[in-house]
């Protein structure tokens, strides 16, 4: 059974004046012709043509597609086990792309504009924008989120960096009155609670009592707040919260 080139063309996505250039130029020639003349094109036709189109697929241009097609010595399994080779590699390439992609918007829904390199330069492995989606979903309603989306919006890489070098430095702090013996209601761990809220307050939203109690909470709840203040000192979490607490407590 023979087709028409416009048949072909149908089959394989490209226009008929692809199928004429291919011709012209000895890379998919017909096998026959009609009594009118016409091309008429039959399955091996139709399967070299799908190595063509491969090959032009991956951005192969067109003379090496006729160099790596007509080559004798490379037998037609080995264009498959080629084709399967760049192919595979190409997906993973293009996921590695779509994760960037994927990555850059969350941090765009996190008011992070910054490039990939400077939030690894600023966050390392911590980044925030990991949990872009769970905080939309979690607070995305609520005017703190709302504010803390305006604000971050404008912050420069200096900017996070600065709340960066403030946290790690209040962690050094909040690490050393624990290992001294302080009390989650003594003076130092209250002053040191009332901190980390105005750090809240200056850089994000306006974090009242009630929800600075709230966040504390979180910290023990959440593993992955446990974890991350325990990994300064454990038991840092329940302390904190114990302390964001009593500093409530002494406002009120």
């Amino acid at each position: 059974m023979s087709y028409s080139v416009g048949q072909v063309a149908r089959f394989a996505g490209v226009t008929v004046r692809t199928l004429h250039h291919y011709d012209e130029i000895g890379l998919l020639c017909p096998s026959g012709r009609s009594h009118a003349g016409h091309r008429r094109y039959e399955d091996e036709d139709l399967e070299r043509l799908q190595q063509i189109l491969f090959y032009r697929e991956l951005g192969f241009p067109l003379d090496q597609v006729t160099a790596l097609l007509d080559d004798p010595d490379v037998d037609p399994r080995e264009h498959l086990r080629r084709q399967h080779h760049l192919l595979t590699t190409r997906i993973a390439e293009l996921q590695k792309m779509a994760e960037a992609v994927e990555h850059a918007m969350e941090a765009k829904k996190m008011g992070i504009n910054l490039t990939p390199e400077e939030r690894f330069e600023v966050f390392g492995e911590q980044d925030p924008a990991k949990y872009a989606d769970e905080a939309e979903q979690r607070w995305g309603d609520t005017e703190a989120y709302k504010e803390s989306q305006r604000r971050t919006a404008r912050y420069t890489k200096a900017d996070w960096q600065r709340i960066q070098d403030e946290s790690k430095d209040w962690g050094t702090r909040y690490g050393a009155l624990m290992a001294d013996g302080e009390e989650p209601s003594g003076e130092r761990a209250m002053a040191m609670a009332e901190e980390h809220r105005q750090h809240i307050c200056r850089w994000f939203y306006e974090c009242p009592y009630e929800i600075h109690q709230c966040i504390g909470d979180m910290y023990v709840e959440d593993e992955r707040f446990k974890a991350f203040y325990d990994s300064t000192l454990p038991g840092m979490a329940e302390h904190l919260r114990e302390a964001i607490r009593a500093n409530a407590a002494r406002q009120a």
